[in-house]
């Protein structure tokens, strides 16, 4: 049994740390927001219980910084630390470093951490666990001569990917030989960059494919899962849309779906909050697994607008040891919800970063409206970290009312003194493929041409 969270401390920034400290305060639980100097002014610090600045504005001094995060936890005699997303929230070193100093991580052991978050050893993982695999390299290649053997072997197009990567980082795309050699030394480059590790495994490339992820929850002996989202629109491996449940899948698909990642989790004895990815062929109907994401997700607030749950509250009381009454039976995915990701990004200028200040700025409401966002007027976007600001969330009844709504909340949300992409989310809406659920993950780049 584990013992009570009283004080939590959030490692992390902007919307997910706010996410976390609403959550904790309708839980009764305190929170000290950690936070470089470039956030001192941010949401997050004003309303936690209490806030300690841990460094300048680099995050590799930071957020990143490990000892600083368990310190801070420490000195103001917290009992758990919340990791979000992103930064070292898959980090097996750091989750065990929490647990030695008596620290309750909210998340899976750092044991799971690490055999998932090595995408090359959840490959496979998953293979053990029956679930089938695109073609590729058995773990891990040693440099470019291997990765070029394993390219003729499967036939190009190929995907070189980071194995300890995650959020479209570290991965490069390789149609044909020529490019194969600068496209590995890149990929190593920015996998190192974010992520401390240029490990670098190789996929087959399917074109014209969905991408649908489970989001699971691991309590105890028992795993549940919450049903699907398709975040299939993507620029760059990044994800711009999310939507749940997918249009694509009939219901004996989605089952199946379900089944292959519940599997999983039981063969790796997940716990915790998780979500399992999968690639979709629709001409095939088959399916692969992807990666599995031993976090909350970004675009959690999709699942949660459909199911009812709210999944950083069961992931926080989980650990305590409370017993969380849920049944797979109980969820039940009602109704449609969709998530534009709304970045300090331009759109016209191949989607260059915008930090600087926001002058004016209007959150959307109404019926099946949901932001989540940390920034207000007079808040200045610093250029140090993740360009996103907020996260529109619209439900309905059917996808037609949810996609209605996401076009009036995109109209009634205003952003002003920088550049973002909600003229793009709008543009995107207009799409008569897109509003027939129509896409894939090339979507964007074929009809835009990014």
């Amino acid at each position: 049994m584990n013992k009570p969270i009283r004080r939590l401390l959030v490692a992390n920034r902007g919307e997910i740390a706010l996410r976390v400290i609403r959550a904790c305060r309708e839980l009764g639980i305190e929170t000290v927001q950690v936070y470089s100097e470039a956030d001192a002014n941010s949401l997050a610090v004003k309303l936690a219980d209490r806030s300690v600045c841990i460094g300048r504005a680099h995050s590799g001094d930071t957020y990143l910084n490990a000892p600083f995060l368990v310190n801070a936890a420490l000195m103001h005699q917290a009992d758990a630390v919340h990791p979000g997303y992103g930064f070292l929230s898959e980090n097996g070193a750091f989750a065990e470093m929490c647990e030695q100093h008596g620290l309750i991580f909210i998340g899976p052991s750092a044991q799971v951490i690490r055999a998932m978050g090595d995408k090359a050893m959840a490959r496979k993982l998953a293979k053990e666990a029956g679930i089938p695999i695109t073609p590729g390299s058995d773990g891990n290649v040693s440099g470019i001569d291997e990765a070029r053997d394993v390219a003729e072997r499967i036939v190009y197009p190929v995907i070189l990917k980071a194995s300890a990567g995650g959020g479209g980082r570290g991965m490069r795309v390789v149609w044909n030989a020529g490019g194969l050699a600068e496209a590995f030394r890149e990929a190593a480059r920015e996998a190192k960059g974010a992520f401390g590790d240029d490990a670098i495994y190789v996929e087959k490339y399917l074109t014209r494919i969905r991408h649908i992820e489970i989001q699971v929850l691991g309590v105890g002996d028992r795993v549940l899962h919450f049903g699907e989202r398709d975040c299939s629109i993507q620029r760059r491996n990044q994800k711009l849309v999310e939507e749940s449940p997918s249009p694509a899948l009939t219901e004996e698909l989605r089952s199946r779906l379900g089944e292959a990642a519940l599997r999983l989790c039981r063969h790796v004895g997940y716990t915790n909050a998780g979500t399992i990815e999968f690639i979709f062929d629709e001409e095939s109907k088959q399916f692969y697994f992807m990666e599995m994401n031993t976090r909350i997700q970004v675009e959690h607030p999709v699942t949660e607008m459909v199911t009812g749950f709210d999944l950083v509250k069961c992931q926080i009381q989980m650990m305590t040891g409370e017993p969380l009454a849920i049944s797979q039976e109980q969820i039940r995915i009602n109704g449609h919800a969709l998530e534009c990701r709304i970045n300090a990004e331009d759109p016209e200028n191949n989607f260059l970063p915008c930090p600087g200040l926001i002058t004016r700025y209007h959150s959307p409401g109404g019926p099946g409206v949901r932001v989540d966002s940390h920034v207000f007027s007079g808040y200045t976007v610093p250029p140090y970290y993740d360009s996103l600001l907020a996260k529109l969330i619209c439900w309905g009844r059917t996808r037609e009312e949810a996609l209605a709504r996401m076009r009036r909340a995109l109209d009634e949300m205003v952003i002003e003194g920088i550049k973002t992409t909600l003229g793009f989310h709008k543009r995107l809406l207009e799409q008569e493929q897109f509003q027939q659920g129509n896409f894939h993950t090339r979507y964007v780049q074929e009809v835009f041409l990014l």
